[in-house]
């Protein structure tokens, strides 16, 4: 499931170019809070703290909560992090307040667990059509990922939303027939034909020079006299 990871964070007041300068300056990153009962909060929290919980998170949900000085913990999801497209830096955090006895929905990953038989000794494909599931539930049964034995899935065979093993407390409302994963015949490619051509027989020419109009027959040239 989900860790619940504490992070420290302080109202900010300063909008615009040069106040982002600013935090940048001072190793802090613009980030806002939003949902639940309470109107959206600009917040700003340490550069440092937040890379720190991206570089050991261990799926795409992370729950944090927030101790915005002057209040009690609010609990949130890290919703969205904005980075630079040159260099990667952290630009902007998103947070969404969330309540722990209220339903909550997320993606979450689909990992497939073991080697297919149709793989290992057929020589078959693993297809995975469902990347990451929709869920639903309480924050304190969000799992990080969710793993899908995939071992006994020979040639043919499939697994379907409603084979996966969901966690307790944990339900979707993707159609069930769709299929998560399938294991497929290996793919051969046939040779091309090859024709043979016939050699190509020398051009025969069999029609003669024609004379201009007034020589002697066989090119000869005309005797003196």
């Amino acid at each position: 499931m989900a860790k619940q990871i504490k992070l420290s964070a302080t109202r900010r007041t300063g909008i615009g170019r040069s106040a982002v300068r600013k935090l940048k300056a001072e190793g802090a990153v613009p980030a806002v809070i939003y949902g639940g009962k309470s109107e959206p909060q600009a917040l700003q929290v340490k550069k440092r703290d937040i890379s720190n919980i991206l570089s050991h998170a261990s799926g795409e949900n992370v729950l944090v909560e927030l101790e915005i000085e002057g209040e009690s913990g609010r609990v949130a999801l890290l919703q969205e992090v904005q980075h630079s497209p040159l260099g990667g830096d952290i630009l902007h955090v998103d947070f969404h307040a969330i309540s722990m006895d209220e339903m909550i929905e997320a993606d979450v990953p689909l990992e497939p667990s073991g080697i297919p038989e149709g793989v290992k000794t057929f020589g078959g494909l693993l297809e995975q059509n469902i990347r990451s599931l929709e869920i639903e539930c309480l924050p304190k049964d969000l799992p990080d990922f969710i793993s899908v034995d995939v071992s006994k899935l020979n040639i043919g065979d499939s697994i379907h939303v409603r084979d996966l093993p969901l966690p307790e407390g944990v339900t979707t409302r993707v159609q069930p027939e769709l299929t998560a994963f399938s294991v497929v015949a290996p793919t051969v490619e046939e040779a091309p034909a090859v024709t043979a051509e016939a050699p190509t027989a020398p051009e025969v020419i069999t029609a003669k020079k024609e004379e201009p109009e007034g020589a002697p027959a066989g090119g000869a040239k005309e005797a003196k006299k």
